[in-house]
């Protein structure tokens, strides 16, 4: 079965708690028209209940392999490390040169695809460790303490690592995550933006305007080549918010000799972008049903596609206003008030749950409401606070939600974790944000990546590293160092 038929939000650990099944969803987001969309296939949590009926073959446990624990790269080329080799190894500082238990150094050379082993301090893997050091010396590398830029440093690392050539970035390097999702690229984006890597937040945002469909939309995720989608799952909208405000987060970075130049060749994929998520906004102001970032279909709207939709309008009016497109500047900015209206009078009273209904309960999205996606509303504090608790696990970390209808088990997952250190950070709560970081950050593995998942008893789980908690952790550490870390500003 090939990995593509898997959902990496489902990934098997080692606790092996979950089954595989296939899920046909019976709505479509954003008015397509249903009928035409062919099962999709996920490994589901323990006890999830999904939409539709199940059908069709499903990849038993037995065909899915180990995931990845490290990586080595020579920037062109990844290799994912798996626990086998990562038994007592420590990568080089700095590197992605991995000492191993015996001594010797395990790397993959320029122009290779497959790793190879030398002696310690072999002149060729020396140079892939210079080269390594020299970008990040180029860029900035936060943290406030030793402990914390350093898993800065690697996070920046294995992010590089995952970004190929073409710009397409990779959610992990194991089957299931290797594939570009425009959420995750744009929080990488915005996290190389932020730390001086304007060449790599580029590169992503050129790859995302290569692939954006002809409707201005996006696939859920794309080959890394480009080529399109693995499967038929269903697209989701919030990708129309993510990509303009990762690009408005790259314009605040950029040199400013050539940022304008560069937006402009941006700017087709911003209007048809933001021109999309202003006509999916019904009278009252918010967009219509659509799969949010759990990539699950919800019968009512969530704010999981909401809150992103509103910072990328804001995004793309105030991107419209540096290249004087009074216009479109005037007709986003007046979608983006009237869906921060439909927001405030449908999640609001609700304390931003998952879907305005009510009945989906408590959800980790609630943190798009705050910096550095939007400017956080008034009611915003009480509802981070609230929705934290009601989703901490005895572990320490969060599940993503407390829907009952899709439960997430015992497993804390590292990105829902981090989005309320990103929030608390900017809304000025820097202790309460450091201390959630310091959570994040002390389940790294043995390697120092940071996993996708925490299990019940603390440890390390799924797939290492991924780039969409290594975004998150280095955004939140430009934040705790007093970078300049703004939402979009919604504008008259």
């Amino acid at each position: 079965m090939p990995a593509a038929l898997l959902v990496r939000w489902a990934a098997v650990t080692a606790s092996v708690a979950s089954v595989a099944l296939p899920v046909c969803v019976a709505a479509s987001p954003a008015g397509r028209p249903p009928g035409g969309e062919r099962p999709m296939f996920f490994v589901r949590p323990l006890g999830h209940q999904s939409l539709g009926d199940a059908e069709g073959r499903y990849a038993p446990l037995s065909m899915l392999v180990a995931p990845t624990v490290g990586l080595l790269s020579n920037t062109t080329a990844a290799e994912g490390v798996t626990p086998a080799v990562a038994g007592g190894a420590r990568y080089v500082e700095g590197s992605h040169v991995l000492r191993l238990l015996s001594g010797r150094w395990r790397y993959l050379p320029v122009g290779r695809t497959a790793s190879v082993v030398v002696a310690p301090e072999d002149p060729a893997a020396r140079l892939r460790i210079a080269e390594s050091r020299a970008w990040l010396a180029a860029g900035r590398v936060p943290g406030g303490s030793p402990a914390r830029r350093a898993a800065a440093e690697r996070a920046l690392l294995a992010m590089r690592a995952l970004l190929r050539p073409n710009g397409a970035m990779a959610a992990g390097w194991s089957p299931g995550w290797m594939y570009s999702w425009p959420r995750d690229s744009s929080f990488a984006s915005a996290a190389f933006a932020h730390t001086g890597h304007d060449a790599e937040a580029y590169r992503i945002l050129r790859y995302s305007a290569a692939t954006q469909r002809a409707d201005g939309t996006w696939d859920a995720r794309t080959e890394l080549d480009g080529s399109g989608p693995p499967d038929a799952r269903l697209w989701q909208l919030d990708a129309n918010g993510w990509v303009p405000w990762a690009t408005w987060q790259w314009y605040l970075t950029a040199p400013p000799a050539t940022r304008r130049a560069r937006l402009a060749a941006l700017y087709p994929m911003i209007r048809k972008a933001a021109d999309r998520a202003a006509a999916s906004l019904g009278a009252d102001g918010l967009p219509p049903a659509s799969p949010d970032y759990w990539e699950v279909m919800t019968t009512t709207t969530n704010i999981g596609t909401a809150a992103p939709l509103l910072a990328g309008l804001n995004a793309a009016a105030d991107l419209a206003g540096e290249l004087d497109r009074p216009a479109d500047a005037a007709r986003w900015s007046g979608a983006a008030g009237r869906l921060s209206t439909g927001i405030s009078r449908s999640f609001a009273p609700l304390g931003y749950q998952r879907t305005i209904d009510g009945r989906h309960g408590r959800d980790s999205a609630v943190a798009f409401m705050a910096p550095p996606f939007n400017a956080a509303p008034a009611g915003l504090p009480r509802a981070l606070d609230t929705t934290y608790e009601a989703l901490l696990l005895p572990n320490g970390g969060l599940t993503p939600g407390n829907d009952p209808t899709a439960p997430w088990g015992a497993n804390a997952w590292t990105p829902s974790t981090s989005f309320f250190a990103l929030a608390w950070a900017g809304t000025g709560r820097t202790a309460r944000a450091g201390q959630v970081l310091d959570w994040v950050l002390a389940k790294r593995n043995a390697l120092g990546e940071l996993p996708e998942k925490v299990d019940r008893a603390g440890r390390p789980s799924s797939v290492a590293p991924l780039a969409w908690t290594g975004s998150i952790v280095v955004l939140t550490l430009v934040a705790l160092d007093g970078g300049v870390l703004p939402a979009p500003p919604l504008r008259p």
